[in-house]
């Protein structure tokens, strides 16, 4: 595996392979990596002649009482668990080498921000998006990987795609969990011992919906008490409860097509955010 911290040399690495008409797959993180990344980065594997990873904690994503100091950074472990996974090449830049001077241009999401986690961090997606026009024209994938577990993010990325007619594929790969079926994710460090006790109770909520819909509720309000009644007995509080469209993020007063049920529950140190995306039943009629 090659490591490469400046732009220059990954260009050139990349140039060598599409000289070779080989497919890149790129998978884009922020390192402190876990099995969701890992799980992203071997489909990758399986899909493409090239592999690379990109790891770099983005300042454009935090806002000012945000994480980004504390954010967690490992990366002679990143390195190794990237290799393991069949990562080719793994591109580790600096603030200084992404952003070496005050930008000339700035980008701003104007869909699919409003609602979610997005509501509460203005200006995290125009960084997202920042970041990944950077990191997209250097690496020039074929496809790009990343988990449903932000599907606000991955439905914002698909809206870019589609706007910037960047010429790659996005793959979208199911939430990675836990046997108990808490989402993977680095965030789940911080938290306690009884905390974690209680996080898998976020996914479970969210199933309860779903079944609720396949039984033939299309009432949102209906559904988000149903999800509410469940969370309400963990020790965390509930920041959002949210149904939409998907990808587009809008709201349904009755739900029909491809629907996101989302939830987010601050714990004491850590805020956990999950989600099921599924296509609602053509009919409304509740099973018997």
């Amino acid at each position: 595996m090659n490591v490469v911290t400046h732009f220059h040399e990954l260009k050139e690495l990349i140039q060598q392979h599409q000289k070779q008409q080989h497919s890149i797959g790129f998978v884009p993180t922020m390192g402190f990596l876990h099995e969701g990344h890992l799980t992203l980065a071997k489909k990758a594997r399986e899909q493409n002649d090239l592999v690379v990873m990109s790891i770099f904690v983005n300042p454009l994503q935090f806002g000012p009482n945000e994480d980004f100091e504390s954010y967690p950074r490992d990366m002679k472990r990143d390195e190794l668990l990237a290799e393991e996974a069949g990562v080719d090449i793994l591109f580790t830049p600096d603030v200084k080498e992404m952003y070496p001077h005050e930008p000339s241009i700035t980008m701003t999401v104007q869909k699919r921000t409003d609602v979610l986690c997005g509501k509460k961090r203005p200006g995290h997606f125009d960084g997202v998006v920042t970041v990944l026009t950077k990191l997209f024209h250097l690496v020039q994938p074929t496809d790009v990987y990343f988990g449903l577990k932000d599907a606000q993010q991955v439905a914002v990325i698909d809206a870019m795609i589609e706007d910037f007619f960047f010429d790659l594929h996005l793959v979208a790969v199911p939430t990675v969990r836990e046997e108990d079926g808490l989402a993977k994710s680095s965030r789940n460090v911080y938290l306690s011992e009884t905390e974690r006790q209680e996080a898998p109770t976020l996914y479970r909520a969210l199933k309860q919906g779903k079944a609720a819909v396949e039984q033939g509720e299309r009432d949102p309000n209906r559904l988000v008490q149903l999800i509410e009644k469940e969370l309400i007995q963990t020790s965390g509080e509930i920041d959002y409860i949210d149904i939409y469209s998907y990808p587009e993020l809008e709201s349904l007063p009755h739900l029909k097509g491809k629907v996101i049920i989302a939830i987010a529950v601050k714990f004491s140190k850590a805020r956990l955010i999950d989600n099921v995306i599924f296509q609602v039943p053509e009919s409304g009629e509740k099973h018997v």
